[in-house]
C-alpha cells in the first residue's frame, strides 16, 4: 500500500487555513494537491482539531488490538470445541 504523501495533522493544517480566509484553489496549488482531494479530505475531517486526531488514532489502534484479540480467542475456542467433540 503507498505511503500518504501528508499526515492527518498536515492535512488538518491545510483546511485549517482555508478556513482562516485563504482561497482553496490557492492552496491547493501550494501544497501540491487537486481541488477534488481538498474536498475529500474536508468530508473527513471536518471540525476536527490536532488532538481530536491523536485521540480518533489511538483509539483505532486499540480496537484494532482488542480485534485481533478477539480473533485469537475464537480459534482458540472453536479448536477447544471440536477436540471436545471428538472425544464425546
Amino acid at each position: 500500500m503507498k505511503k500518504p504523501k501528508f499526515s492527518q495533522e498536515q492535512i488538518v493544517r491545510i483546511l485549517k487555513e482555508v478556513e482562516a480566509g485563504a482561497r482553496v484553489a490557492e492552496t491547493c496549488r501550494k501544497h501540491g494537491i487537486r481541488e477534488p482531494t481538498y474536498y475529500v479530505w474536508k468530508n473527513e475531517y471536518a471540525d476536527m482539531e490536532v488532538s481530536q486526531l491523536r485521540h480518533l488514532k489511538d483509539v483505532q489502534a486499540e480496537l484494532a488490538r482488542l480485534k485481533r484479540m478477539y480473533a485469537d480467542l475464537a480459534l482458540k475456542h472453536h479448536a477447544l470445541k471440536d477436540v471436545l467433540s471428538r472425544k464425546l
